[in-house]
């Protein structure tokens, strides 16, 4: 079961067991039970998991996968129109193409100073003992006007 299909579904059940220990809450404050004020921080916190739930399922979208692409880690992003990310130098073109059509679209426009943000791929070349030199491998562009996500 996908993780949002999940928490669609544990929603309902959390929304109405924090519902029943509302109840069951009213009912030790009307009788005086010593576990009163417990019940209380027990029902809103259920209460509290079941709308966070039910928010985090409405606003997941899973990862973008592309055939071809390797997972790379990145190495700088200024949060404004500018990230690289790096692998190794000896990648095919076809990879390198793949995995920066991941890398955009994994990317989200939301806390970014700029609508386009440039993605790039950059390989480190030893030049020297313990010198080495980045070498851009390829660029694309992620124009957050133009899509949805």
């Amino acid at each position: 079961m996908a993780l949002d299909q999940l928490l669609l579904t544990a929603a309902p059940w959390l929304a109405w067991s924090g519902l029943g220990l509302g109840v069951l809450t009213i009912a030790a404050f009307l009788a005086g039970w010593g576990l009163r004020f417990r019940l209380v921080g027990v029902s809103s916190f259920t209460l509290l998991l079941a709308v966070s739930c039910w928010a985090f399922a409405l606003s997941y979208s899973p990862p973008v996968v592309v055939d071809g692409a390797i997972r790379v880690p990145m190495v700088f992003d200024n949060g404004n129109d500018l990230v690289v990310a790096q692998v190794k130098p000896d990648l095919d073109p076809i990879t390198v193409d793949a995995t920066l059509q991941q890398l955009a679209g994994n990317l989200r426009g939301s806390g970014r100073g700029s609508n386009v943000v440039t993605v790039r791929l950059r390989a480190l070349q030893p030049i020297a003992d313990g010198v080495s030199k980045p070498v851009i491998l390829g660029e694309t562009e992620r124009d957050f006007r133009r899509s949805a996500s």
